[in-house]
């Protein structure tokens, strides 16, 4: 057993969870172990793993319109929804946008031209 898997086990253990949880954590801890990652590896995957887990883009998000969902008739105003991340709302059909993570922020992101 890898000092990765050992470690898991042990800090699942503390927090009472339950096997449900912990067995189905550590068969995916068990995977990434086997993967034998170097560190900058490990590093890279970890952070696009939880990306990808997360709903959230890995490249940044164009103004391709099969990549928004337009939502303007049920909200009575121009609103879309990005289909790569979804919190991620436009009201130009994407070639704007703001993420819920960062209400209160005034943050408004551009989209990256699509390249056709």
């Amino acid at each position: 057993m890898s000092n990765l898997v050992e470690h898991a086990k042990r800090e699942l253990g503390l927090m009472g969870n339950g096997p449900m949880i912990d067995d189905h954590l550590i068969k995916m801890i068990e995977i990434f172990a086997g993967a034998g990652h170097s560190g900058s590896s490990a590093e890279y995957s970890t952070q696009m793993l939880e990306r990808l887990l997360r709903f959230q883009n890995i490249k940044p998000l164009t103004d391709t319109p099969e990549e928004w969902t337009d939502h303007s008739e049920s909200t009575g105003s121009p609103f879309w929804q990005s289909d790569r991340n979804s919190e991620a709302f436009s009201t130009d059909g994407g070639k704007t946008y703001t993420l819920l993570s960062e209400r209160g922020q005034n943050l408004t992101h551009n989209s990256v031209k699509a390249v056709n």
